[in-house]
């Protein structure tokens, strides 16, 4: 080997090194996702028709957008929530996989009256939060709301998509 080829040699392993490391010291920055305003929506206590709460509301209805849900954002305003809105009444469960703030979790079935109620889930558990019956839609609030408004199973919700 003569010295032109070991310079060569020497120089692309150099290159090799500070490109491989460049790229193991970069961080992965997610942007945060931010609340798209998508209908609003209003739970009602069965007994006296009375709202209890209006939503604005971001609709998840797509494989995607249930999968990731509230993921990788800091926090929603007192009056937003996320439905989900599944094409089949079924048992769901939910985690709280890179979600970073506490949710309130309704389910709600197919006759839009709430079935079973999670407060306080925690973030980042990643423990099932199973719905407990058979549901089609979930709707996600922020937590403390339930037990701040009196909600309570047996109370319904209705909401509109925004045009």
């Amino acid at each position: 080997m003569n010295i032109k080829s070991a310079f060569t040699i020497l120089l692309l392993s150099t290159l090799i090194f500070f490109s491989c490391k460049d790229k193991a010291n970069r961080e992965v920055k997610i942007e945060e996702v931010s609340f798209k305003k998508e209908g609003e929506l209003q739970i009602i206590k069965s007994e006296s028709d009375s709202v209890l709460l209006e939503l604005n509301i971001e609709i998840a209805d797509n494989e995607y957008e249930t999968q990731t849900g509230l993921m990788y954002r800091s926090g929603m305003e007192a009056n937003q929530a996320m439905l989900f809105v599944f094409p089949n009444v079924a048992p769901h469960s939910f985690y709280m996989k890179n979600t970073e703030f506490a949710l309130d979790l309704l389910f709600v079935k197919e006759d839009m009256t709430i079935g079973s109620i999670t407060e306080n889930a925690k973030p980042f558990d990643q423990s099932s939060i199973p719905s407990r019956l058979p549901v089609q839609y979930v709707l996600e609030v922020n937590a403390g709301l339930v037990s701040e408004n009196g909600i309570e199973i047996g109370n319904r919700i209705q909401y509109t998509k925004t045009p």
